[in-house]
């Protein structure tokens, strides 16, 4: 989903904060507010599912589900000002990193998950806060590795293999002596460097990224992570440390067939298919230390708005459209992985190749925090990677900053 670019790192940072109005939401009162009605806002691409399956619903709860098309991050950035003057809807989507922080903020309910063993960990772990379920978890995603079958013949298995790759002149980078393109990934962007810190023994926050006073980015896991990235930015290009522009000199690398290997979510594939690119999808290789590349684990949950007038059936729908069924049903019609297990097994065997390489990938993953905390992250993190990346701060030096920035801008605004 092109949302997911947005939504990582700089709609992260917006999580938190007290939201702001976005716009005219109190001149317009498309509410849940009637009990025979249930108002389900989702982004466009979800209108024909819902439409598909709400009207068993509708029969077993004397209800009408009145589907609201609107941007998922617009429906959330409005929720405090449409919410008290009943334009909110009743049931929306929202990405975990920002469930715990709409949660604490009282901006969704808390609820119960009425399909809770088909959930593994990871999922529920993403829609709990402090013993809290805010969520019933929807959509998994995390990053895999893409990588052009008109270039190699097979998914390098290891970093080494990439590095590799990097010494073959066929993927050298013209105009600069040196830089190669064979294998590219967006390192000075937090959310997708993470799995190289995690799977050094790097971590954002401990037990499990709920306890923020344990902020793990400068242990000696998180540096080697940083310094193995330092390897890689001096083998490419210099556009790679934009940090605005790395992302699609990317894309437009790997879909004019000059690079290999890249490192991706699951939202890019409808672009590359479209470019024409003969990819494939597999998991992301393992690491010098024979570590696994522990990328974040996310996607999206279906949330209540705590101003509904409807807690009830909104409850309900959220144990209706999250069960094997209709997980299934929303596969077919989505590509996205389900987060229920049974109905993930189900796609698991259509044979997928990027379903395939996501769920694999997501069995390693780690969850996202999503406590408030995280909101501090994305931006020490990205500049950390980008200090090292650029040659300005040693790794040690580098995280040591971030970690102080982070610490501090908790301190400040989550002390007790």
């Amino acid at each position: 989903m092109n949302w997911k670019k947005l939504a990582v790192g700089t709609l992260s940072l917006a999580s938190v904060a007290t939201l702001a109005a976005c716009g005219s939401s109190s001149s317009s009162k498309e509410s849940g507010s009637d009990s025979k009605t249930l108002t389900i806002s989702v982004d466009t691409g979800y209108t024909k599912y819902i439409d598909s399956i709400k009207e068993k619903f509708e029969k077993e709860n004397g209800v009408k589900i009145k589907v609201k098309e609107e941007a998922m991050t617009d429906t959330l950035d409005k929720l405090p000002t449409d919410g008290p003057t009943g334009a909110a809807a009743d049931v929306m989507m929202a990405p975990y990193d920002r469930v715990g922080g709409l949660g604490s903020e009282g901006q969704i309910a808390e609820v119960s998950l009425g399909n809770k063993k088909q959930y593994d960990n990871t999922a529920t772990s993403l829609v709990t806060l402090k013993g809290k379920v805010y969520g019933a978890p929807a959509v998994i995603e995390t990053l895999v590795l893409y990588y052009n079958k008109d270039l190699i013949k097979e998914a390098p298995k290891t970093f080494a293999e990439l590095e590799a790759l990097q010494k073959d002149p066929k993927y050298a980078f013209k105009g600069e002596d040196g830089k190669s393109v064979a294998f590219l990934a967006n390192w000075t962007n937090f959310y997708f460097a993470y799995g190289l810190l995690a799977g050094n023994g790097g971590y954002v926050f401990g037990d499990n990224g709920t306890k923020a006073k344990d902020l793990g980015l400068g242990n000696e896991g998180a540096i080697k992570g940083l310094e193995y990235a330092k390897t890689w930015y001096s083998m490419w290009p210099q556009g790679m440390q934009d940090t605005t522009k790395a992302g699609d000199f990317i894309t437009e690398q790997f879909t004019s067939g000059k690079t290999a290997a890249i490192i991706d979510g699951p939202w890019s594939a409808a672009a590359l298919k479209e470019a024409g690119v003969n990819y494939g999808v597999a998991t992301i290789p393992t690491l010098p230390n024979n570590g696994k590349y522990e990328a974040f684990g996310g996607g999206k949950a279906w949330v209540v708005s705590n101003y509904s007038k409807n807690m009830k059936v909104a409850q309900k729908f959220l144990d209706y459209v999250t069960n094997e069924e209709n997980q299934k049903s929303f596969y077919d019609a989505t590509q996205e992985i389900p987060a229920n297990t049974a109905a993930r097994t189900y796609a698991s065997e259509k044979g997928n190749e990027l379903t395939t390489a996501v769920i694999s990938q997501f069995a390693d993953a780690q969850p996202m925090p999503n406590i408030p905390e995280m909101a501090e992250v994305w931006g020490p993190a990205g500049t950390m990677f980008f200090d090292v990346a650029s040659g300005k701060k040693s790794a040690a030096d580098a995280s040591k900053e971030a970690s102080k920035l982070i610490k501090d801008a908790i301190e400040q605004k989550y002390s007790e």
